[in-house]
């Protein structure tokens, strides 16, 4: 789905007087699909058609990404954006258990909504993980993502451009599967929207709040009532086939898929295995 045509089929509703994007399609139960950083939903739009064809989808651009407000001075947190998820579905209707497919930073914010699940603040039927650091300890964050948040990150922040994303994304995407020159030219617009690029340096704080949260997020996974899935890039150097195997060390019966080849965006690089084994995840749930 090209970008522009995303963007038409946007709603909108305001969360704290803040206005928020977000997409919706299909029929069925409800799937919650949340992206990661520093990107948008439109992230997943090479899997967005044939999941909306079996499942209702809910996607937005969380507070501070995308097409959604950017407030400059705005603590960013991904207490807040767990917040921000079960606003949207409640501005929706939408009651009841509910599926979530995250990636990346959307993990974070996934295993947030698990640990609610577990105090009996929201119903999760299932939880799938793409690429995410989902233990601090195996998380290997680029270069930029360090000095953004080091005492200098605002300047860092104001001087991020095409160029550097363009660096930055092929060094995280598998050699066979690089992104290109147009999509890129799309992932900065979606960056860039709203002078986005100002407030990186507030949004990576997710990342010590991670450590903050371990100990809690790590329990409500290993509890084991939330039926979970890993599919994860192999070839990621930030949390590939290492999160996975410390995902295996920690979470009780582990059901975790590695794409070989891949890297950190594997519903935009290999989309088709991402499905199969996402649907194949689900299919599952019947027998149990």
């Amino acid at each position: 789905m090209a970008l522009d045509t995303w963007r038409a089929n946007a709603r909108e509703f305001s969360f704290g007087g803040k206005r928020i994007r977000y997409w919706t399609a299909g029929e069925g139960e409800p799937l919650l699909l949340i992206h990661g950083f520093p990107t948008a939903s439109w992230d997943w739009h090479k899997v967005w058609q044939p999941l909306a064809a079996r499942y209702r989808l809910i996607a937005c651009d969380m507070l501070g990404f995308g097409y959604s407000a950017k407030p400059r001075r705005h603590t960013y947190s991904l207490i807040e954006q767990a917040d921000l998820q079960q606003a949207l579905l409640a501005e929706l209707g939408i009651g009841g258990a509910i599926h979530v497919l995250a990636h990346d930073y959307g993990d974070s914010v996934a295993q947030e909504l698990l640990a609610r699940h577990c105090e009996g603040r929201i119903t999760l039927a299932s939880c799938v993980f793409l690429n995410g650091g989902l233990f601090p300890e195996t998380h290997h964050p680029v270069r930029v993502q360090k000095l953004l948040l080091g005492p200098f990150g605002f300047l860092l922040g104001r001087l991020f451009s095409r160029r550097t994303l363009g660096a930055t994304f092929g060094r995280v995407f598998g050699a066979q599967t690089q992104p290109s020159d147009a999509e890129l030219d799309d992932y900065w617009r979606l960056i860039a929207e709203g002078n986005g690029p100002a407030v990186m340096h507030r949004l990576i704080r997710y990342m010590p709040e991670r450590v903050a949260q371990r100990e809690r997020w790590v329990a409500a996974m290993q509890r084991g009532d939330v039926p979970m899935r890993v599919i994860d890039g192999a070839a990621d150097p930030i949390s590939g086939a290492h999160m996975v195997a410390r995902y295996r060390e920690l979470i009780p019966a582990p059901d975790t898929v590695l794409l070989e080849g891949i890297g950190h965006y594997p519903q935009v690089e290999a989309p088709e295995r991402v499905l199969e084994h996402y649907f194949a995840f689900r299919q599952g749930l019947h027998g149990r």
